[in-house]
């Protein structure tokens, strides 16, 4: 299932935003802070309704879409999610079945699969509250897996991950084979497991393509007013960056 954003506008935040995210392809979203990445994705999974533009999932209007119907597609994690009560790490995780009508036992077989998927099994029992901020963040991943979406939005998943879980978690993410629209603050990790890049700037896509085509040294300069290198990754042929110390004056 495909997502797609035309001239999207939030007032004072994205000016005309155009982004096609084809489906079973890994999408991140990059760019400085204040440019819009975080207020891209709240449009997408309807936390926050555009000024202008649509919205398209599958190619229907999402305003057209009940939101129960809306959330048996489409699962998000965000960077304000958070859990008030101190419900166990499965009660949690579980919350993603909501919008699904199967039975009990199915429920649980496929809740048991995404806490093993994220390495987080072993902390079932456990109340969430009493988790360490890279635990909650698995186990919130999980509760995304568990609702099974055909589109998955992550904004930001690898924040308070170790880098093995960085790795692990967007390993996980890349052989779903659902369409993901994920906001990526690290330039190499968003090169070595996404399709495609959106670069914001200042609340527009000034470049989309692959990660080769779009983290150039010249883009670089111009959007995050850094000076780097582009080299080739050893093993895997994608592109990584070197930065030199020192802010590019602006």
């Amino acid at each position: 299932m495909d997502v797609r954003l035309e001239g999207v506008t939030v007032d004072g935040i994205l000016r005309g935003i155009d982004l096609h995210a084809g489906s079973g392809l890994v999408h991140g979203v990059v760019g400085p802070n204040g440019s819009g990445k975080s207020t891209t994705l709240r449009c997408v999974y309807r936390a926050l309704a555009p000024s202008g533009g649509v919205v398209r999932l599958g190619g229907r209007d999402i305003t057209t879409t009940k939101v129960r119907d809306t959330a048996g597609q489409l699962a998000a994690l965000t960077q304000d999610s958070h859990v008030e009560f101190d419900f166990t790490v499965t009660e949690v995780v579980a919350m993603g079945r909501l919008p699904h009508r199967t039975t009990p036992r199915h429920d649980e077989l496929v809740v048991a699969d995404a806490l093993s998927r994220v390495d987080v099994a072993h902390l079932a029992h456990r109340g969430f509250l009493t988790l360490s901020g890279g635990e909650r963040q698995r186990v919130l991943i999980a509760r995304a897996l568990a609702q099974q979406p055909r589109v998955l939005v992550l904004d930001e998943p690898t924040n308070h991950l170790d880098i093995s879980h960085q790795l692990a978690v967007l390993g996980l993410v890349r052989g779903l084979g659902v369409t993901v629209l994920a906001v990526l603050h690290d330039l190499n990790l968003a090169a070595a497991y996404c399709d495609r890049l959106h670069v914001l700037d200042r609340g527009r896509v000034v470049r989309s393509g692959e990660p080769a085509e779009v983290l150039t040294p010249e883009l670089l300069h111009e959007v995050f007013h850094v000076r780097a290198h582009v080299v080739r990754h050893p093993t895997s042929g994608v592109p990584q960056l070197l930065f030199e110390h020192g802010e590019v004056a602006r």
